[in-house]
């Protein structure tokens, strides 16, 4: 997996992490569970916009929270979905829980702890669809190491017991 990665990239995301990010979930473009059907939780531009301006676009993993819920493992884009040509920059989270409805308006917290790819296009919709899949799992993989995940819950847990943070 760090084969794939530029030595610049590498370095810099390596420094670059965990990162944190906090905010309402609101609605997306509809792709996610629509056309995908890999539901996303997404960020407000005001989120997307306090991303660090060196901050590497592609597929990362960790772990999230919805409102004062448990954590969970995510898997999130952070770019501009390419393969939409889309003219916003965005933050997609897709947790890996299935939730019994939608949580549009609560507060999602995440910590981004690792790199798994840049963003691209893809031949067709099943090319796309084939790489998210084996996105969550890399990230299921990376995630199911007990002490990775620990590590992860605690940061996301101490760093948001501070409400000003969010």
């Amino acid at each position: 997996l760090q084969s794939r990665l530029m030595p610049r990239v590498h370095n810099y995301i390596i420094m670059s992490l965990p990162y944190f990010a906090s905010g309402t979930v609101v609605r997306g473009f509809g792709r996610g569970s629509k056309q995908l059907g890999i539901p996303t939780a997404n960020y407000p531009e005001s989120v997307v916009d306090q991303l660090p301006s060196k901050f590497e676009c592609g597929v990362y993993y960790g772990c999230a929270r919805v409102d004062n819920g448990p954590v969970h493992k995510m898997v999130m884009s952070v770019g501009w979905n390419p393969q939409y040509k889309n003219e916003k920059k965005s933050m997609e989270t897709h947790i890996l829980h299935e939730f019994k409805e939608d949580f549009y308006g609560a507060n999602l917290q995440v910590c981004v702890v690792g790199y798994i790819r840049p963003e691209k296009t893809f031949d067709s919709l099943d090319g796309l669809i084939s790489e998210i899949k084996n996105d969550i799992a890399t990230a299921e993989k990376l995630l199911d190491n007990e002490k990775f995940m620990q590590y992860s819950e605690h940061l996301l847990q101490n760093v948001y017991k501070n409400d000003d943070f969010q």
